[in-house]
């Protein structure tokens, strides 16, 4: 396969007063963003509009994603005043809808839940109006963890399956798919008002059978949201892309998944899980 990066996944560089403003914000309330830790290749852009996608519980996670460029180790105790500063962020950025990620921190006897949901209320008591979505590790599939936060009433819930069941060996050794699939059909079935999510890569040697049946298997537990977008390796240390999609085959995957009966499939060659998020669920 030809290395080279197409056309279609090259993004031009943003800096502008905005941007630069967005950065300074994160640094002065030393706040972790996915969109510096993962280099989201749609980071200048997400800036430019004035928003970020929030990681917090550290920037080291405590598992070995193969597609994954975060920091892995033993991570730091956590920041007991982050809550609180995600929230003056929020309110000096004047946003409107944000999204809440992290880190995996398999170390904690919660997982952080009560740290996502501590946010959450943070947020929301600045301004009730703001939407906030949360995008969550798995918790190992403790109910009382997801439970915590589905309490501090999100308005959407994201945990990504990220690829098909058969290669999670390969991309997500420490992570199960059916255990992904029951966390967001526990997530519907507990609080049928709160939407769900889910994102997926593509590019990482799947076969469009295995895409078709990871649809329906969400149609199944009744995902609300999916997201799919082309796997860019990070480093060379992570796995290397097996596949670049053309843009014309998401428009078709998009219609297949229309088809199974996925409500808002929101599908393209840089579509990351938080990308554009509220417009995701305006398309609700």
């Amino acid at each position: 396969m030809d290395k080279r990066l197409p056309p279609w996944l090259k993004r031009g560089i943003i800096d502008t007063e905005k941007t630069r403003y967005v950065r300074k914000i994160l640094r002065e309330k030393q706040l972790n963003t996915v969109c510096d830790s993962a280099r989201c290749p749609n980071k200048n852009e997400c800036y430019s509009n004035k928003t970020a996608t929030f990681m917090i519980l550290g920037n080291v996670c405590t598992r070995n994603c193969r597609f994954c460029s975060v920091n892995k180790g033993t991570p730091e105790p956590l920041r007991l005043d982050e809550p609180q500063k995600v929230a003056e962020a929020v309110h000096e950025l004047g946003l409107e809808y944000i999204v809440i990620t992290s880190v995996t921190r398999d170390d904690l006897p919660d997982g952080g839940a009560s740290h996502f949901a501590e946010t959450i209320r943070a947020v929301k008591n600045i301004n009730s109006s703001i939407k906030v979505e949360v995008l969550t590790p798995d918790f190992q599939g403790k109910t009382t963890a997801i439970d915590t936060v589905i309490n501090a009433m999100p308005d959407v819930i994201n945990h990504n399956i990220e690829t098909v069941k058969r290669l999670y060996p390969k991309a997500r050794p420490m992570a199960d798919y059916k255990r992904s699939l029951e966390f967001l059909k526990y997530v519907k079935t507990t609080a049928p008002h709160i939407f769900t999510k889910t994102g997926m890569m593509v590019g990482l040697g799947e076969t469009r059978e295995e895409l078709i049946g990871a649809f329906k298997n969400l149609k199944a537990i009744e995902c609300d949201i999916v997201t799919i977008g082309q796997y860019i390796q990070p480093t060379r240390q992570n796995l290397e892309v097996e596949r670049y999609l053309e843009p014309d085959e998401y428009v078709e995957l998009e219609r297949i998944a229309r088809e199974i009966g996925i409500k808002s499939p929101v599908f393209g060659a840089l579509v990351r899980s938080s990308y554009k998020a509220k417009e995701c669920l305006s398309r609700k």
